[in-house]
């Protein structure tokens, strides 16, 4: 019992890690976003991955040499594929915010990450109750994704209104981060399949005394590193195109450079807790923490949203949209995690 607590309360601790991760970029003065988003990187997929393969992984590079290549590989491509998700939800939270862009990125990948191994890997389940269970998670996600889409539109015309470009410019911008967060949803779900071929690596991992969360690191480094040469390629691109601008100035340069350390590590510390609650939680933990994982995700993104000023000037119907939408995606993730587990 004393495991499960502990487990419910990594679970929580982790969405609240992972719903507000992006918090500190909007702290950040005088760096362009791919700056911040390149040091972000830096930290969170690959220093403090790493650093827990070499506190928690005995003989890491007999791990490695003794897995199949072909699971390596696959790792590291879906890792990849996540990656192109990350700039993607990292761009959209620059547009709509991140009360919105959590909302329906994190519900998308939930019903996606779902379903898609059910129709791809058991495509004769597709009429079985579990397929029927996943594919209303997926039309409740829709409906949320519809309430938050609105209430978003609604805060741009309020907020665009006020600045030079005006309403036009304002429903561009917001657009085009509606896209964005609907492109990473569909593609940050690769993380998931990353981790199915990474089983390979947790199992030689074990083999060597690793514990089940400190085998978990093994698989996350390999998809994370291949997670960071998008992210890194896509950030040094940004930069070197933007080489002409005016110098950037340094004066806040140690400030940001904290806020972007504090991203990092607020996002991958949630993961490792993430990781850590399922072992507590064992069978329970597709049930329970799952669903409570994405739900107070989203709830940490609404919640700093709100704090941060997001909302201040829209309407109290746009408002209510939202948390319309919210309340729809919660109720998404459990129908998933039930669909996930039935017969």
């Amino acid at each position: 019992m004393t495991d499960y607590w502990a487990g419910l309360f990594l679970v929580a601790a982790a969405g609240v890690m992972g719903g507000s991760f992006t918090v500190p970029q909007k702290f950040v003065r005088g760096w362009s976003w791919e700056k911040t988003w390149l040091l972000y990187s830096v930290v969170g997929m690959v220093l403090v991955p790493w650093l827990l393969v070499a506190l928690y992984v005995p003989r890491p590079l007999e791990v490695y040499a003794a897995v199949p290549s072909g699971a390596l590989v696959m790792t590291a491509l879906f890792g990849a594929g996540w990656g192109v998700g990350s700039v993607l939800f990292g761009l959209s939270v620059a547009r709509v915010g991140t009360a919105l862009a959590f909302a329906i990125v994190v519900s998308l990948t939930a019903a996606l990450g779902a379903l898609v191994p059910l129709a791809v890997l058991h495509p004769d389940q597709l009429t079985s109750n579990r397929a029927i269970w996943l594919l209303l998670g997926l039309g409740v996600v829709v409906v949320g994704l519809i309430l938050c889409a609105r209430a978003g539109a609604l805060k741009e015309a309020a907020t665009g209104a006020e600045s030079a470009g005006g309403k036009d410019r304002a429903s561009g911008r917001f657009s085009q981060g509606l896209i964005l967060c609907l492109l990473s949803g569909v593609t940050s779900p690769m993380f998931n399949f990353s981790l199915a071929f990474g089983q390979a690596v947790t199992g030689e991992a074990e083999k060597r005394g690793a514990s089940p969360v400190g085998a978990s690191t093994a698989a996350l480094a390999v998809a994370l590193s291949a997670g960071f040469v998008v992210n890194a390629g896509y950030c040094l691109f940004l930069l070197w195109r933007g080489r002409g601008r005016p110098a950037e100035g340094a004066a806040a340069g140690g400030c940001n450079t904290v806020l972007a350390l504090l991203m990092g590590l607020l996002w991958m510390f949630g993961m490792f807790a993430y990781v850590a609650a399922t072992a507590r939680l064992g069978d329970m933990g597709p049930v329970l923490g799952w669903p409570l994982f994405m739900t107070v995700m989203v709830l940490a993104g609404n919640f700093w949203g709100a704090v941060t000023g997001e909302w201040r000037k829209v309407g109290p119907y746009a408002f209510a949209l939202l948390q319309l939408g919210n309340a729809a995606m919660v109720l998404a993730f459990v129908i998933i995690s039930f669909g996930a587990r039935s017969a």
